[in-house]
């Protein structure tokens, strides 16, 4: 992922994932969207993701590469899109980009990306095997 804000030109990578709308409550003293806010964004929707392809339950246990690219303002849409990058035994790597619809209209700017560490867990919180073919878990019938 890129730190080179003209390279939003290319569009986001990966799927679209959570859209929220930046509010005034969410500022820093400088009168921009806070960088923690839009990280928590950035997490909820590599969670999103990382649950899908664990198929249960996961942790965030490492961001790393995070680059703050532009600010993000009160009133933009920020779009969180996801990429799976890496599956280890029992960790999921995910791509996250976050770009904002700037005044809420189809004009987006790249503001962060990121690569998250997941790692997926059993019904006890203890770390487990990703299952290796997507959609092999079943679910339980009722």
């Amino acid at each position: 992922m890129s730190q080179n804000p003209s390279d939003s030109d290319d569009g986001p990578k990966g799927a679209l994932t959570v859209r929220t709308l930046a509010m005034p409550a969410d500022t820093n003293p400088a009168g921009d969207i806070f960088g923690g806010w839009v990280m928590s964004q950035m997490d909820i929707a590599g969670s999103i993701a990382a649950v899908e392809r664990a198929e249960g339950r996961v942790a965030t246990v490492a961001v790393e590469a995070m680059s703050f690219i532009a600010p993000v303002k009160v009133g933009d849409v920020l779009c969180v899109y996801c990429v799976i990058e890496r599956v280890g035994k029992s960790s999921i790597c995910v791509g996250i980009e976050a770009w904002a619809r700037r005044n809420r209209f189809a004009n987006r700017v790249k503001v962060t990306d990121g690569h998250f560490i997941y790692v997926a867990l059993d019904d006890e919180g203890a770390p487990r095997a990703v299952v290796t073919e997507p959609g092999s878990v079943k679910p339980a019938s009722t």
